[in-house]
């Protein structure tokens, strides 16, 4: 399943952040000119890599996805991004000590044996934590909220419709599939 600018957008407005018209919106052109400029303060390449490991086999088109959901989730909060960029910079020097390389260059089974070894996997997510808990937070957390609110990446995981989220007449009137 592809993932679109249209998820992306979708996930960010579902977090509060309003792309679009109007004045606490955050304006097309302001978004445009954030995925452009993403790249000089996150390493992006990184956080496709995680992104890869985190997300579902099927997702396709991840590196877009991930480009504009973080431009348009870290515009005007220069805090947080400070924090995602930390964060991936902590990964990235994990994976040249470890393993010789920079973390988006490693083959995905060892990205992910990576996380692990980091207790990513089994810690709580903090921004003032330690080292796993904040790449907890600013990365992992942050990249699978991004993936499981937007449309095809609810569809994909079967959290299209939740339960108690109003979907209409026909949506409670099925059984489970």
């Amino acid at each position: 399943m592809e993932l679109t600018r249209r998820d992306a957008l979708a996930a960010l407005a579902s977090g509060g952040i309003v792309v679009g018209s109007g004045a606490a919106a955050l304006s097309q052109d302001d978004l445009r000119a954030a995925e452009e400029t993403v790249d000089t303060e996150v390493d992006v390449d990184t956080l496709v890599a995680v992104a890869e490991v985190v997300y579902p086999s099927e997702a396709e088109n991840v590196e877009s996805f991930v480009r504009t959901y973080v431009a348009g989730r870290t515009t005007g909060r220069p805090d947080y991004r400070t924090g995602v960029a930390e964060a991936l910079s902590a990964i990235d020097e994990l994976a040249r000590s470890w393993y010789d390389g920079p973390y988006s260059t490693l083959d995905q089974e060892t990205r992910d044996s990576l996380l692990r070894e980091m207790g990513v996997d089994a810690i709580d997510p903090d921004p003032g934590g330690s080292t796993a808990a904040q790449v907890r937070y600013f990365v992992v957390n942050e990249l699978l909220y991004a993936f499981y609110t937007s449309p095809t990446g609810g569809e994909l995981a079967g959290t299209e419709n939740p339960i108690g989220h109003p979907g209409g007449t026909e949506s409670y009137q099925r059984g489970p599939e």
